[in-house]
């Protein structure tokens, strides 16, 4: 998979990201409220605003932080957003304050540079024909992330809810210290291009890459598509703790199972499903299979059956490394950085809105005065944008 130090690099970075969210994940309800003393119902809120919190940071840094790295260079933002990662983990690890873990979370923000920079850098090195299958690279290490974070952060967990943390901020340390050594500057002279202001905010930069040919359409589908994936992260430790009562371990578990599934469709299954099907059949495969995991999911009662679900949920990212080749081919050399900030800026644009709404709706299909007790309620509100999402990626490919 690996043909040089800087490429591994890049993987133990996306892996990492990926590890510290799982790693959070089976214990922030129980963080949450050791911190507030509220209900399930509440704690959920609380989780929905500190989500949101973290992406509209991501919003307003994600296109300036692309811009800086087509200027300057990937290396710089990249190691700089690990040491900030590193610094933010310790103080949600020590914090004795739910505001304060709040503050935390908005700084994190920054560090979404990590994920849309190392996008870039994986654009740079790339063939225009390999870049869908490289761009699987991201799911394999999301899902590899998925399976070792939720597992050791429902571990950890039982040794208290602020473990996984320190362990997070060890690994962002430990990873800052090999891309140090081992990374060089992937924007060469040629592709180098001038910092503008303009292009450098989120509305100047979704102008500049929406005027490419096709590409406005492209991004409607993916902040659609984004929106709908964003049920997952919001929404999955309270369904299954309301629904199943699920604890971390358990919440771990299923994570994982999602996040090993995920790491064998994108690092595994992406490159010869691309090489028979092709990058639009790939997303129209993807898709689908995501519109039936989402409708299964609302209305399914039963532990086991869910976690048999997960595999066929997970094989819905096959269409995230095929939609951001297609993007990525139709976008200069010299603005794979804007490129990727731009959608890091729509995925946050997805997080700040999708948790607020789909922890509402699960509140209230899941309190005690739902007019019918549905907490799967919001995968249905997914499978409806996922949905609509379809006639804007079909009239961008048609040609």
């Amino acid at each position: 998979m690996f043909k040089n130090l800087p490429l591994l690099f890049i993987f133990l970075t996306l892996t990492i990201d990926a590890i510290g969210i799982g790693l959070m994940i089976p214990v922030l309800p129980e963080l949450i409220h050791e911190l507030t003393g509220q209900d399930i119902g509440g704690t959920a809120l609380w989780g929905g605003l500190l989500t949101t919190a973290y992406a509209a940071i991501q919003f307003l840094f994600g296109p300036a932080l692309g811009n800086i790295s087509d200027r300057w260079g990937r290396r710089p933002v990249l190691l700089i957003s690990l040491a900030v990662m590193a610094f933010v983990y310790l103080v949600m690890g020590l914090t004795g304050s739910i505001w304060l873990l709040l503050v935390a979370r908005i700084i994190a923000g920054i560090t979404a540079a990590t994920q849309s920079t190392a996008m870039a850098y994986i654009a740079d090195i790339s063939r225009p024909e390999d870049k869908a299958a490289n761009f699987g690279l991201f799911g394999a290490a999301f899902g590899i992330g998925f399976v070792l974070g939720p597992l050791a952060g429902g571990l950890l967990g039982e040794l208290g809810t602020r473990a996984p943390f320190f362990a997070a901020a060890l690994l962002a340390t430990l990873n800052l210290a090999f891309g140090y050594m081992v990374l060089p500057e992937s924007v060469t002279e040629a592709l180098c291009r001038p910092f503008s202001w303009r292009r450098a905010n989120p509305l100047g930069a979704l102008r500049s890459v929406a005027s490419l040919p096709g590409a406005g359409l492209l991004l409607i589908f993916a902040f659609l598509t984004f929106l709908a994936s964003v049920v997952y992260p919001a929404i999955w430790p309270y369904f299954g703790t309301e629904r199943f009562g699920w604890g971390p371990g358990m919440i771990g578990v299923s994570l994982g199972i999602f996040g090993l599934s995920m790491a064998v469709t994108q690092g595994v299954l992406v490159r010869p499903v691309l090489a028979r099907l092709g990058e639009r059949r790939t997303v129209l495969l993807g898709l689908a299979l995501r519109l039936f995991s989402f409708a299964m999911l609302g209305f399914l009662g039963i532990g086991w059956l869910v976690l048999a679900m997960t595999p066929i949920a997970a094989l819905g990212g096959l269409a995230d490394p095929a939609m951001q080749g297609i993007l990525s081919r139709r976008t200069p050399d010299d603005a794979q950085g804007e490129l990727q900030g731009v959608l890091s800026s729509l995925n946050a644009i997805a997080t700040i809105v999708a948790p607020l709404i789909l922890t509402s709706v699960f509140a209230f299909f899941s309190g005690p005065n739902a007019p019918i007790y549905l907490p799967g309620a919001p995968f249905l509100i997914a499978f409806l944008l996922a949905a609509a999402s379809l006639p804007f990626f079909l009239r961008a490919t048609a040609r």
